[in-house]
């Protein structure tokens, strides 16, 4: 009986798996057209699969070495002699389990070949009069190591050659990996593990600069997380929407690969097969929660890089707007990654919701450790049951506020305030409900919430006091929020940083446009 994979490589005949033939199809003419190119993608995103895949594809017409560098180990790259020995016997090992001609396979490894001349001269032999193809898995791997980028600058020198008519060579080469092996020499220049010797051009010089872009979207759209979807209800006949519940699970993942598998894997074994909106709900819950190898590596590179922390929390919290800068290395160490992408008009976003709320939480949890505020309101004060009382929850929070935070400045409350209501809403909603931010607003001093604790739906708004017109414009604002989501009731929370004595706190409810609207300013 088939399953879903999240851990390493998916097979159709023991997995269920996205329909990729289209994206597999993109790729082919990238072959078909002789390119050498690299898949760079965020962790667990499917490049391994994707790699297997295209080698099945492939093989009606052409030979396929398909390798792994995780396989090497670092003894592999102590000399030109021990990668070269490496390499070949990886090379052979891939076609030993192919179709190759028992010669041919055999051939592919010489004890005889220490060098990278020798390495160069063998592939020009084993590429004569055939196509063969070469694709190394984990290439990044080997980040930090001079003998790699000896081997890079090697089959760049023979692809040129190959172009001029001297020399014979791979077909094409397809590495995959997280970092971009493009600038890989001068990421270890700039930390200090690659020196240039002084017989090299001062001038950088890539030692990957033939790659083509590689512009494939591996990301599964609604309509491929459906292919999925069919192959499993016809196993099962569990009469779920596959449509609905396919756009229900793209709205929390954006299609990133192990995300949408994974929501399935908990739906399916650890949810008693509920394939509802509520059910994928209660997967997204328990994802938050967990521990796994994507969330830990997110984690511990924002934790590892305080530019990329500050970035990420100025993106989430305090609703700066970033453009898409390729010079500038923070954003493009977060679309590495993949903890972000391009919006629309080039603007930066997290990646998806998922990845929205883990990390909100993670901050919202280093607020409430490094200050440990006590706010004197325990989970019961606002939950009867399974109902929560989010007007009794914004009361409590405006008395909070009034005795901790009032009479700080406006800088403080702009940066700091929607993280202060976060770091008090979570613990009462924790276990019984979530929340994510909606992150497709244009008003950049505008934070929508909405919070999911059990059938009920909160709707939030918060914004900073910018006078009365401004707000009155905030009830037209959450009034339309509230239309698109088909809600009646809303909640607005504003902080107000004035320090004078027109201040008004206010805690009311408001009729608007057909809308009840709960009304606080702190």
């Amino acid at each position: 009986m088939r399953r879903f994979n999240v851990t390493g490589l998916c097979l159709p005949n023991e997995d269920y798996m996205v329909d990729i033939s289209g994206k597999i199809e993109q790729i082919r003419k990238l072959v078909d057209d002789r390119c050498y190119f690299t898949i760079n993608r965020a962790r667990q995103y499917g490049k391994t699969t994707t790699l297997a895949w295209l080698s099945k594809t492939l093989a009606d017409e052409y030979l396929v070495a398909s390798i792994s560098f995780s396989r090497i180990g670092e003894g592999g790259f102590e000399s030109q002699e021990s990668f070269c020995n490496a390499f070949l016997r990886l090379v052979h090992r891939a076609f030993e389990m192919s179709d190759a001609p028992s010669e041919y396979k055999e051939s592919w490894f010489d004890p005889d070949v220490t060098t990278f001349l020798d390495l160069s001269e063998h592939i020009t032999k084993m590429c004569k009069d055939k196509k063969v193809v070469l694709m190394v898995d984990e290439v990044d791997k080997t980040s930090n190591n001079r003998v790699f980028l000896h081997f890079l600058e090697m089959l760049r020198d023979k692809f040129l050659e190959r172009k001029n008519g001297s020399d014979y060579t791979f077909h094409s080469v397809i590495l995959a990996g997280v970092y971009d092996i493009k600038n890989i020499k001068l990421k270890m220049m700039n930390e200090g593990t690659y020196t240039p010797t002084a017989t090299e051009n001062k001038i950088y010089n890539s030692p990957w600069n033939i790659a083509v872009s590689f512009k494939v979207d591996m990301s599964f759209n609604p309509d491929e997380i459906a292919t999925m979807l069919a192959e499993y209800e016809a196993d099962h006949k569990t009469g779920m929407d596959i449509t609905a519940i396919a756009v229900e699970i793209f709205s929390y993942t954006s299609g990133y690969p192990f995300l949408v598998s994974r929501i399935c894997q908990c739906v399916d074994e650890e949810l008693g097969k509920d394939w509802t909106h509520r059910g994928v709900q209660e997967a997204v819950q328990m994802m938050l929660v967990e521990q796994n190898t994507l969330f830990d590596d997110m984690i511990k590179n924002i934790e590892n890089n305080r530019d990329l922390f500050g970035f990420l929390f100025d993106l989430i919290f305090v609703g700066e707007e970033y453009v898409l800068n390729a010079d500038n290395p923070v954003i493009n160490l977060g679309l590495m990654y993949g903890f972000i992408k391009i919006g629309e008009h080039g603007k930066v976003k997290v990646a998806n919701r998922i990845f929205e709320l883990r990390m909100s939480n993670y901050f919202v949890s280093k607020e409430a450790t490094s200050n440990r505020r006590i706010t004197g309101v325990l989970q019961r004060d606002v939950v009867d049951g399974d109902r929560f009382d989010m007007e009794l929850c914004l009361r409590k929070f405006a008395d909070h506020y009034a005795e901790i935070f009032s009479g700080r400045d406006a800088e403080f409350i702009e940066r700091e305030g929607r993280l202060l209501f976060l770091s008090f809403l979570k613990p009462l909603i924790n276990g019984q409900g979530f929340y994510h931010i909606e992150s497709q607003f244009t008003d950049l001093r505008r934070m929508d919430i909405v919070v999911d604790f059990g059938s009920d739906q909160f709707i939030i708004e918060l914004k900073l006091w910018k006078g009365e017109s401004a707000h009155e414009k905030a009830y037209e604002q959450l009034a339309g929020y509230l239309d698109s989501k088909g809600a009646g009731t809303g909640y607005l929370l504003t902080f107000d940083f004035r320090k004078n004595e027109t201040k008004q706190p206010r805690s009311e409810w408001v009729d608007f446009g057909g809308k009840r609207i709960f009304d606080v300013v702190v």
